[in-house]
């Protein structure tokens, strides 16, 4: 009876220390577009123009790193699960797309028109999928308005 309990209670404390290690990679990537997505909104307001894109090259390169996560698993997640994966994944390119037409709307404020011409491109060559058709059609507007600034 005794090695029943214990392995009950061994069984349980693995459970959790298996839930707070998943937990933990999860709240890590939140963290990491936290930690580069205040600096480069801190970098815009500062004309730093440079560190904001590598700010938010960082953001991007966690989505690579995730979708190639998700490419490269063995086991998919069943049909009615939530695939955490996949929703870090939605997130990431979410924010980057999110900084690059903020840093396509500064660039024309500052009428560095090439420039941002090429970031609305730059998010139309990225983000091209159905999925983000919102940010795609703002990037278009935006190109559409610089043809006659």
């Amino acid at each position: 009876m005794r090695s029943t309990a214990f392995a009950g209670t061994f069984t349980f404390l693995v459970g959790l220390l298996v839930a707070s290690c998943v937990h933990d990679v999860y709240q890590e990537h939140a963290d990491v577009i936290k930690e580069h997505s205040r600096p480069f909104y801190q970098h815009l307001g500062a004309d730093r123009v440079t560190a904001a894109i590598g700010e938010n090259e960082q953001i991007e390169g966690l989505a690579i790193e995730l979708g190639e996560k998700i490419r490269t698993r063995r086991h998919q997640p069943v049909a009615d699960r939530v695939d955490r994966d996949w929703a870090m994944l939605r997130t990431a390119k979410t924010a980057a797309v999110e900084n690059w037409l903020a840093l396509a709307r500064y660039l024309t404020q500052k009428q560095r028109y090439e420039q941002a011409r090429r970031t609305y491109q730059r998010i139309l060559d990225t983000y091209g999928d159905k999925l983000n058709r919102t940010y795609t059609e703002q990037a278009e507007l935006g190109l559409r308005d610089l043809a006659n600034p």
